[in-house]
């Protein structure tokens, strides 16, 4: 794979209505604390919507701190998104492992998670223009395993997006990659071309460099920021940022994905665009990514 940098220079971000096919979404990771970063990320997501309509949210677990109870759900989902969820935006939720000390059952079957009572589901977007695999990486067994294979094998969508909480990819000195993980699920995301994969856990942003062909991004800093825990001399890292508060948005046509990183004042931290899986077969093809600012 062919890998070439454009600088500094950043993508600029689409105003206005997605164009006709588009899916516009947000990935946002360990949101949940019901603090002020929380809010602060939330507000600059509704003012973001104001200009980008986007229909959809990904969470990619740590929904709910300290232990997912029920009984946080409305003052650290509802009340922070109330502006989001009153346009009719969609939140389809991963489970983090604060989640699942008490509150797995409660999250599986909370209307606004859009789980449908089911820890790992798949949903697509637009005509199958995008289809996401949500895994349980707090509880990954062989049935889940079988059940992945499956729904990715099936999958006829022109882009295949995976998220689940716990990162095959990171360049944190806290958590790090989950490399056994790692073991039982990046062959399939190879095989089936899945085109990226969306987790949080480590509390930053961080886009890797492409793992066979693979794009992998950390988006965990939805309410909680670890600073200075970037390892930057790491083998895979591409670009990150672990001094402010972000989430992801993406864009995805027909023939490209392209995403931003923006902080909690609007700064586009990190740009770049993913080529479809199955032109990247030859040699010529290219991936096209942007330098982080300050990075």
């Amino acid at each position: 794979m062919e890998v070439a940098g454009q600088g500094a220079a950043q993508l600029e971000l689409p105003r206005g209505p997605a164009k006709p096919g588009a899916v516009r979404f947000v990935a946002l990771g360990d949101a949940g604390t019901g603090g002020k970063s929380q809010q602060r990320i939330a507000d600059r997501m509704a003012i973001f919507h104001t200009e980008r309509p986007f229909d959809t949210v990904i969470l990619l677990g740590d929904n709910i701190y300290p232990n997912g109870r029920a009984s946080d759900l409305p003052g650290k989902f509802e009340r922070p998104y109330a502006e989001l969820l009153s346009r009719g935006v969609l939140f389809y939720a991963a489970l983090g492992n604060h989640d699942v000390r008490q509150g797995r059952e409660a999250q599986i079957n909370y209307k606004l998670f859009n789980m449908g009572g089911r820890a790992y589901y798949s949903f697509s977007k637009e005509d199958n223009l995008v289809e996401f695999f949500v895994a349980d990486s707090t509880k990954f067994d062989d049935e889940q395993l079988r059940w992945l294979e499956g729904a990715l094998k099936r999958s006829t969508a022109r882009w295949k997006i995976a998220y689940l909480h716990h990162p095959l990819y990171s360049s944190g000195t806290r958590h790090g990659s989950s490399e056994a993980l790692r073991f039982r699920v990046e062959p399939l995301f190879v095989r089936y071309k899945v085109a990226a994969v969306f987790s949080g856990h480590d509390h930053f942003y961080e886009r890797t460099l492409p793992q066979q062909q693979v794009q992998y991004f950390v988006s965990g800093a939805g309410g909680k920021i670890r600073r200075g825990n970037i390892n930057r001399r790491s083998r895979f890292f591409a670009a990150g940022n672990d001094d402010t508060n972000s989430f992801v948005y993406v864009e995805a046509v027909e023939d490209q994905l392209t995403f931003w990183a923006i902080d909690e004042s609007g700064n586009v931290l990190d740009s770049g665009t993913i080529a479809p899986r199955r032109a990247l077969q030859s040699r010529t093809a290219s991936w096209t990514f942007d330098k982080i600012l300050g990075g």
